[in-house]
């Protein structure tokens, strides 16, 4: 993943580093299943990587097609930003299923870091719109993720 801001590759350039991005955060997922022995937490970080192994496909299949097929969402969803609430730590075997949420929370957010920059670095250019597609539906998966979070362990009693 590059820290470059305000650079616009060409498309299969940033297709390139999307795949390798996606890829990384997949080994992410990968590493924690392999440490954490807690069912439900294995079961969320199960569901964060194969959603990485869908991204990552869809790149792929980009970079073969020179498109991506499919709709993206035209508009971000709102989410919590409970990334900055909760704590980015390492994951252990004794880990929860509260500390895998947040993992992912964090891994996600990273993403839809990555896909607004790549945005903004493109703005004016046709793959803009792609990568702002790609990153509203980080957003989504991030909601996903914050409302399984707020459902378990935000509750008001």
């Amino acid at each position: 993943m590059t820290t470059q801001r305000d650079v616009c590759f060409t498309i299969e350039a940033a297709l390139e580093m999307a795949v390798q991005m996606e890829h990384e955060g997949f080994r992410h997922y990968l590493l924690a299943l392999r440490v954490v022995k807690n069912k439900a937490a294995q079961e969320i970080l199960r569901d964060a990587a194969l959603d990485e192994l869908q991204h990552k496909l869809q790149l792929e299949r980009a970079l073969v097609l020179g498109r991506i097929d499919g709709e993206g969402l035209d508009k971000p969803v709102p989410t919590m930003n409970l990334d900055y609430v909760l704590q980015k730590k390492e994951l252990r075997p004794d880990s929860d299923n509260r500390e895998a949420l947040a993992y992912a929370i964090h891994l996600e957010k990273g993403a839809l870091d990555f896909y607004r920059r790549m945005a903004a670095g493109c703005a004016g250019a046709p793959m803009a719109t792609l990568f702002e597609q790609i990153a509203n539906d980080e957003t989504r998966h991030l909601q996903q993720l914050e409302d399984l979070y707020e459902e378990h362990f935000l509750t008001e009693n």
